[in-house]
């Protein structure tokens, strides 16, 4: 739950920033991407099933409720509600499976 609040707070953040400031719009895609990418990563704790549940949660969480922020304030297409969370519950599952990977193949190394 820490990963999912964390990556909650930072794609509202990131949203709120690229309102007030609509250079910073351009990040939304990327910057959205590598917080999901990062907060999966840091909630895969467990095994390899609850380690890819847990990165889907916390990157597809804070990422819903980013663009569904985005959408209301009427900064992006109602689309990309689906697409953008869709795109960042992978890139939560890619973090938690590269870190349980290496996790796993550091134990069977030593």
């Amino acid at each position: 739950m820490t990963w999912i609040a964390a990556g909650t707070v930072l794609q509202i953040a990131m949203v709120v920033a690229g309102h007030f400031i609509p250079p910073l719009r351009d990040w939304w895609g990327p910057g959205g991407m590598l917080i999901s990418l990062v907060v999966g990563a840091l909630a895969a704790q467990a095994r390899w099933s609850e380690a890819l549940v847990a990165g889907a949660l916390a990157g597809g969480v804070g990422a819903f409720v980013g663009i569904l922020i985005a959408l209301l304030l009427g900064d992006v297409a109602a689309l990309l509600l689906a697409l953008g969370t869709l795109s960042s519950v992978v890139a939560g599952v890619i973090g938690a499976a590269v870190v349980t990977f290496f996790r796993r193949r550091g134990r069977t190394a030593a």
